[in-house]
């Protein structure tokens, strides 16, 4: 068992700086919770940067994951910023073809 906080897109990653070291992963909402197929928020990024600093800076060995209007475009820069975990939805399942997508989001 793993413990864990998501973060939704308008609370600031400082808010973990008092309690970093409890947490296995930080789950990064880039889209508001409450249903699928939303536009991805473009500050997310900033978000993934900033939550890999405090990491650095607290020593914590927890893992990024993002959820949230991922797909093929986002993906590799999520990655580039910092992010572990990518979690997607209606990319995958409103694609015509799910396997193909989950290989090529495997891929990057």
């Amino acid at each position: 068992m793993q413990a864990g906080v998501a973060l939704n897109p308008h609370t600031a990653v400082n808010n973990l700086e008092n309690s970093i070291q409890d947490f296995d992963f930080v789950l990064v909402m880039s889209v508001n919770p409450g249903f699928g197929g939303q536009e991805f928020i473009e500050h997310t990024y900033q978000k993934i940067e900033d939550t890999r600093a405090l990491f650095a800076k607290s020593g914590s060995k927890a893992r990024i994951a993002v959820d949230g209007g991922i797909n093929l475009s986002n993906a590799p820069r999520l990655i580039e910023r910092g992010a572990d975990v990518l979690v997607t939805g209606s990319s995958v399942f409103g694609s015509c073809n799910p396997t193909k997508a989950i290989a090529a989001l495997k891929a990057i």
